[in-house]
């Protein structure tokens, strides 16, 4: 319980400290040097899979979430189905109050291939990703398959997140809140779907009444 815990402030603690630096207008320091290191970076090979990639992150991900939910109500999973749709669902509504709430514009250092019109701070990008990849790990966790997932999601979540940089769509900052808001919410979600002994895939086992 307290790794839980841990899970949830310290990256709470951190998108608080990034939220604070992005509503009082400052910047951060390593913002525009790696976005001008990705552009530096650019060519069109680059472009066409960090194009693809950034498709994946946003529209493959909302496929590949309703998939999930829709195979966790077809197993008769319940508590699972509701801790994957809660947690999704929720992601995508926090993401959108956020965004209005601190109304970063979007970086302008070139004119981007893949131009955006919305708010910038947190990445929706990133934060769908992390949000789906977080899901997937806590549901995996108990089982033998739970490292390989780390790895491949984490890889995933990571590229995504990449992806909006060198598009010059995201600041590295944004990316780094969708990132910490959406551990900070799933592994909360997680904490209230699963409290006690209670574990995906695990049934809570009824002790007999004493006769």
């Amino acid at each position: 319980m307290g790794l839980l815990f841990a899970a949830i402030l310290l990256p709470l603690w951190g998108f608080a400290e990034l939220g604070e630096e992005v509503h009082e207008a400052e910047s951060f320091v390593f913002d525009e040097p790696i976005l001008l290191r990705a552009k530096a970076a650019s060519g069109p090979w680059l472009d066409h899979a960090f194009l693809a990639i950034s498709w994946a992150g946003y529209q493959g991900v909302i496929i590949l979430d309703v998939v999930l939910v829709g195979v966790l109500l077809a197993r008769r999973r319940w508590r699972e189905a509701t801790f994957a749709g809660v947690a999704l669902l929720g992601s995508a509504l926090l993401n959108l109050t956020t965004k209005q709430l601190f109304a970063r514009a979007r970086p302008t250092l070139w004119e981007s291939i893949s131009p955006q019109d919305t708010f910038s701070f947190p990445s929706g990008h990133a934060m769908g990703s992390m949000t789906f990849v977080v899901v997937l790990v806590l549901l995996a966790w108990g089982s033998r398959w739970r490292w390989p997932v780390l790895l491949l999601a984490g890889a995933f979540a990571l590229a995504v997140g990449v992806s909006r940089i060198y598009l010059g769509v995201h600041y590295p900052s944004d990316i780094l809140g969708g990132w910490a808001a959406s551990i900070a919410w799933v592994v909360g979600i997680y904490a209230a779907v699963f409290r006690g002994a209670r574990r995906p895939w695990k049934t809570l086992q009824v002790e007999p009444a004493a006769r």
